[in-house]
């Protein structure tokens, strides 16, 4: 039995709004762990885990730059997302097409 720990996919990153917080700030600007940090009410031991989650699912990637690490978002692995979201996309606009004819047919 292999005991590596498993490391954790994009929708596992996704799945927590904190992550995605650091990604959306991530999307503005390279930032190190403290600027991450100063952002949220957690420690800056926790945001190192998130940043270890995120570099996991390979959404981000870090560089040194001096005696800090830069962390970079890396929008490549959402594209899986972007695909598995668009095939149930049309049973949200088959609905919407439906509700949109009963509420103009309604007499």
């Amino acid at each position: 039995m292999d005991n590596t720990a498993k490391k954790h996919d994009v929708y596992q990153a996704i799945a927590d709004p904190t992550r995605r917080k650091v990604m959306e700030l991530l999307a503005k600007q390279d930032l190190a762990i403290t600027d991450i940090a100063e952002q949220f009410p957690i420690s800056r031991t926790a945001i190192v885990k998130h940043l270890h989650i995120l570099s996991e699912a390979k959404l981000v990637t870090s560089k040194k730059a001096g005696r800090e690490k830069l962390y970079t978002l890396s929008s490549e692995p959402l594209a899986d997302v972007k695909e598995w979201i668009s095939y149930y996309e049309r049973f949200w606009e088959n609905k919407l097409s439906m509700l949109k004819h009963l509420v103009e047919n309604e007499d």
